[in-house]
């Protein structure tokens, strides 16, 4: 593995980590309250983070004081709730303990970074190139190809799955809380 390829695995790790950190203190603070999400309100809550990213890439002001990093770092934490609900399906009540929830985030947490780092191995870090606002219109289309799907329930001809669009979503945002970072 190339210096630079070890370099964006221990910013990826970093991210992660902090994005888990505050995965934590809400579920300390809410629970599993996300596992009544059923899959499409899951997908526009997605919605609803990407486009404020984007409209403050646009508008360039935030008048609720947010900035654009932690509409990523929701987004990173969305994307592996919503790898969750394809696993477990939801449910009508918060059917998971906090260490349960933990143990899922963090298995998906992994699968994401192992992605992260074949397709980094084969598109040569091509991601450090690209601008932040790329990575905002990619999971805009991500979450598109999402409702797709989900409209299409599940019967595509040749798309790769759900689990596959809530990944690239989860690696494209952790891009973008490395950029911001840098």
């Amino acid at each position: 593995m190339s210096q630079q390829a070890n370099k964006t695995e221990k910013q990826f790790r970093e991210a992660l980590a902090e994005c888990r950190t505050l995965f934590e203190k809400k579920l300390h603070d809410y629970g599993a309250s996300w596992r009544i999400l059923r899959p499409s309100s899951l997908t526009d809550q997605l919605f609803i983070k990407a486009m404020r990213i984007r409209s403050l890439e646009v508008k360039h002001t935030s008048l609720v004081g947010e900035g654009i990093r932690p509409e990523f770092i929701a987004l990173v934490n969305y994307g592996l709730v919503g790898l969750i609900q394809i696993a477990k399906g939801y449910s009508d009540t918060t059917d998971i303990s906090s260490e349960e929830a933990m143990a899922l985030y963090d298995q998906y947490a992994d699968e994401s970074l192992q992605l992260m780092l074949r397709k980094n191995h084969d598109y040569g870090e091509a991601w450090r190139g690209m601008r932040v606002s790329s990575y905002t219109d990619f999971i805009l289309t991500k979450i598109q190809r999402v409702k797709e799907i989900e409209d299409l329930e599940g019967e595509t001809l040749v798309s790769e799955g759900i689990d596959a669009n809530y990944m690239d979503i989860i690696n494209y945002a952790i891009f973008g809380i490395i950029k911001l970072s840098e």
